[in-house]
Formats: C-alpha cells, sequence, structure tokens
C-alpha cells in the first residue's frame, strides 16, 4: 500500500495513514468519503463515534490501562483540503486522488496542493486510533468539516459534543513552535452590475496573462512580498490604458478567500495600430515584474494571445475606468504588525479574486487580525474603497480572534514535554491565520488550547510541500505529550 516516494519513510504507520488520507478526494463540504473512511476504521477497532448535523466526527478511545483518571484530551484537525492546481494539470478534486512525488527532504505533489494542511493531522489521528502502543488518557478524537472555506464546521458545534477541555489542534505548519493564539478575521466581497458598450471598429482581441506566481496562505504568507497576480495585471492595464485605447471584456483570478492569486487574465481589445505599442509594454511590464519579485517570484510571466475574433461587447469606459482603479487601490497585504509579539503580523487584507460573468463583476477580499477592532477597521476601508466605486458590499465569513493564555497549565505541560524530548525550548507565539481553536473555544468554556504541526511550506498552492524530518518530529512530540498531560 506504500506508495514509491514514502515507502522507506518512519514512522511508518503514520505515513501510511498520511498515504491514504491523500487518496481521497475531500474538498470542502465534500468530505463524506474521508468521514466514512475514518469510522470505518474507528468500528473496526471497536470505539464508538458520533457525527453532528454540520458532519463534525468524534471518535472516542478509552484510556491506556492505569491512566483512567487523566484528564480528557481533544485531539483536533479538519478533514478538507484547499483544492489548488497550475493551469496545464487536469486533476479532478472530487474524484481523483493526490499523485505524491518527494525531492529532498520534502513531500508534495504532482503540480497540485498537497493537502498537508489538515491531512497530515487528519493522518496523526487515524494512527492514534490504530494503535495499541501509545500510552494516554481518555481521548475524543475530532474531526471538523470545512475549515477552508468558512470553518462552519466547527461554527456548527455545539456544547454537548465534546466533554473534554483540553484541546490539541494539530494543523500548525511550522515544527519546534507552539501556537497559543491566533487571527480573527471576516471576508469582504465586492459586487456591481458591468455596464456593457459597442465594440469598436478596426479592433483586435488579445488574451493578457500573468502566471508562474507562487501564490500562498493569505495569513501565514502575506507579510512574505509575494506577487499577487490581480495586483499585477491592473497595474499593467493601468498604464496601458495611458498609452493606448484598449477596451477590457474580462477579468478572472483568484477561487480561494484565503489563498494569495498566482495567476491572473484579461480579455482586451486594441486599435490594429497599437499592436506593436502593446507588445512592446508586455515586455517592459514583464522585466519590471521578474525585477523586482526576483527573490519571492522568480518565474513570473507577463504574456498576451491573439483571439481570433473580437467580443461583440466591451466594458464601458467608465465602467472599465472605475474598476480598474478601484482594483489598483485596494489594499494587499500587511496593514500593521504587532507591537506585543515583534515580528507578528497584526492586521492584514487579501485581495483573493475577481470574477467578470455574464451581468455583474465580483471582487472577493479577505480580512484578519489578532484585534477585533482591527479587524473591522480594515474590512470598513475595503468597504469605503468599494462604496466609492458604486459596489454592494457583504461581509461573511466571520471568526474570532483566538486570545492567548501564556499562563496556562497546558502550556506549561507542552513546554516541558518538548524540552524533554529534544533538550531546547519550543517557540511559543501566535498566528496570523483562522485556526478553528477561537472558534471552539467559544463552545466550550474553559478549554486550554495549544497548536502545533510539523513544517509545511505554501500551504494553499501547488508548490505546498511538507518537510520530512519535521513530521517525525511532530510525531514523537505528539506521543511524548499525551503521555505527559495528567
Amino acid at each position: 500500500m506504500f506508495h514509491k516516494a514514502i515507502q522507506d519513510l518512519e514512522p511508518r504507520l503514520l505515513w501510511e495513514s498520511f498515504y491514504q488520507v491523500t487518496q481521497i478526494p475531500r474538498p470542502s463540504k465534500k468530505e463524506e468519503k474521508i468521514a466514512k473512511f475514518i469510522t470505518d476504521i474507528a468500528s473496526t477497532k471497536g470505539f464508538p463515534s458520533r457525527e453532528d448535523d454540520a458532519g463534525n466526527i468524534v471518535v472516542s478511545k478509552p484510556p491506556t490501562k492505569g491512566m483512567e483518571q487523566r484528564p480528557t484530551i481533544v485531539l483536533q484537525s479538519h478533514m478538507d483540503m484547499v483544492c489548488e492546481k497550475n493551469e496545464q494539470k487536469e486533476h479532478d478534486f472530487e474524484k481523483e486522488p493526490i499523485s505524491l512525488k518527494r525531492e529532498g527532504d520534502w513531500i508534495m505533489a504532482d503540480d497540485t496542493s498537497l493537502g498537508a494542511d489538515n491531512g497530515i493531522g487528519v493522518a496523526a489521528a487515524l494512527t492514534i486510533i490504530k494503535s495499541d502502543t501509545i500510552a494516554h488518557g481518555p481521548l475524543e478524537l475530532l474531526f471538523t468539516v470545512d475549515e477552508e472555506t468558512g470553518l462552519t464546521g466547527a461554527k456548527a458545534l455545539e456544547g454537548d459534543f465534546l466533554k473534554g477541555r483540553i484541546l490539541l489542534n494539530l494543523d500548525s505548519e511550522e515544527e519546534g513552535t507552539l501556537f497559543i493564539g491566533g487571527a480573527g478575521g471576516l471576508s469582504t466581497t465586492l459586487t456591481r452590475a458591468i455596464e456593457w458598450g459597442v465594440t469598436p471598429s478596426r479592433c483586435v482581441a488579445y488574451k493578457v496573462k500573468v502566471d508562474g506566481l507562487c501564490g500562498g496562505h493569505s495569513g501565514l504568507d502575506i507579510n512574505k512580498g509575494l506577487g499577487n497576480a490581480i495586483k499585477l495585471i491592473v497595474r499593467f492595464l493601468f498604464h496601458l490604458a495611458q498609452e493606448v485605447k484598449a477596451a477590457l471584456f474580462s477579468l478572472n483570478s483568484g477561487e480561494k478567500h484565503n489563498a494569495i492569486p498566482r495567476e491572473a487574465e484579461a480579455g482586451i481589445v486594441i486599435r490594429v495600430e497599437d499592436e506593436i505599442l502593446l507588445q512592446k509594454m508586455v515586455k517592459k511590464f514583464e522585466t519590471i515584474y521578474k525585477n523586482e519579485l526576483q527573490f519571492s517570484d522568480k518565474s513570473v510571466r507577463l504574456n498576451i494571445k491573439p483571439i481570433l475574433e473580437p467580443p461583440s461587447r466591451v466594458f464601458s469606459s467608465d465602467f472599465q475606468n472605475t474598476l480598474i482603479s478601484l482594483l489598483y487601490t485596494l489594499h494587499h497585504g500587511v496593514s500593521t504588525m504587532s507591537y506585543g509579539i515583534p515580528g507578528q503580523v497584526e492586521t492584514s487584507s487579501n485581495l483573493a479574486a475577481v470574477h467578470t460573468f455574464e451581468k455583474q463583476v465580483e471582487i472577493l477580499t479577505s480580512q484578519r487580525s489578532s484585534s477585533v477592532t482591527g479587524i473591522d477597521d480594515c474590512a470598513n476601508k475595503i468597504k469605503a474603497a468599494g462604496l466609492l466605486a458604486d459596489m454592494e458590499v457583504r461581509e461573511g465569513n466571520h471568526y474570532p480572534v483566538w486570545q492567548p493564555d501564556p499562563n496556562s497549565r497546558l502550556l506549561k505541560t507542552a513546554l516541558s514535554a518538548y524540552h524533554e524530548l529534544y533538550g531546547c525550548e519550543p517557540q511559543v507565539t501566535t498566528i496570523h491565520a483562522g485556526l478553528e481553536c477561537g472558534i471552539i473555544r467559544d463552545h466550550f468554556k474553559g478549554m486550554e488550547t495549544i497548536s502545533f504541526g510539523p513544517t509545511i511550506k505554501s500551504p494553499h498552492s501547488p508548490d505546498e510541500r511538507m518537510n520530512i524530518q519535521s513530521v517525525k518530529k511532530f510525531w514523537d512530540y505528539l506521543v511524548h505529550l499525551l503521555k505527559k498531560i495528567k
């Protein structure tokens, strides 16, 4: 059953579980197959499981003999994954498994996201269900749905679903770091009806495309200076309009609110006599982008491709100017850094997607902050810009700030366990991402919480990869911590 990419890796049972998880399609809101797989394994081992109306699952595993009086531990992961692929890759995430490959010390997928976020957390919990040798007190293994597109599984939890008041969240991506707090956030969507005009005569049509960007997580990677495909293509279109009479008829980029967009595509028409100037400007701006992004997105490309037949209609001049100006103006990136935790982002906004449909344009953004007022302020700035552009504004996908408790008994135990195992102290910090911990703590008052995991780079993108050595360290630490919690 072992894939060649992981056949010699240890711990063997954990890697086997991870491989099994990657072979089961599990897009957000479509976790039925992985849920059944989990409950089938629990049933085989004789452990009871329950499912709530949202599709969340909890498996109860009895304590090791002699550890019956230990407090109940909730081990939590989410079943869904972000489904991203490179444009040339043909892959149906609802039907096809993930294809694994190994490059040096890293496990990754073949031109798709790997789903280690949070497949490795699910795999760790499955391995504990399967194992007869790991020592622990009473366990509740919680598997939530739809973390990636709305945190709706965690939000739907009810107060009687769990008994435990110690939560180990396995959805972090930096081995050697214990996270004790996290950002809250929301999504802000701007929409407006498209105003159409007639395509001018004696024109040619082109597809303008930005690609080759790394993309990444809109929280964890927002401070890394990564290129945003929407920002790059809009910047080009803004400057193009200063030089030639270019009419826009489509603009599309991005899919997920929690991913930095990697590719963008626009449809334009120009006068025949402006074709050479268009080509020169493409070369000019591709050179600019390669220079500006040489350390973060060295493979960035800007290119054009002729379209055989120009469309019958284009955006009106006023609508086009408003849309391009708004997208050029909208903030993307870090808004403020934290004064309390040096080096940590406090507030940020992600310009996540833009799509033009038959009748309207839709712009999707997401805001995060470790400050409740910071979230509102950041979102209101997006709202204000949208209102200036006569956009309809909708807010949704709210999730609370996970307030840190640096004096918790759980954290002291976790620090001691790490030092015993590795002879050094882990870093303790907060995370600029919307983990489910804050939501779960709101449902179950008095719950102590930490989050940890192996090292995962570029989640939410086809460049997602997981460090092999960190997986073993993560696993050994989890097993040791389960033994230490009293």
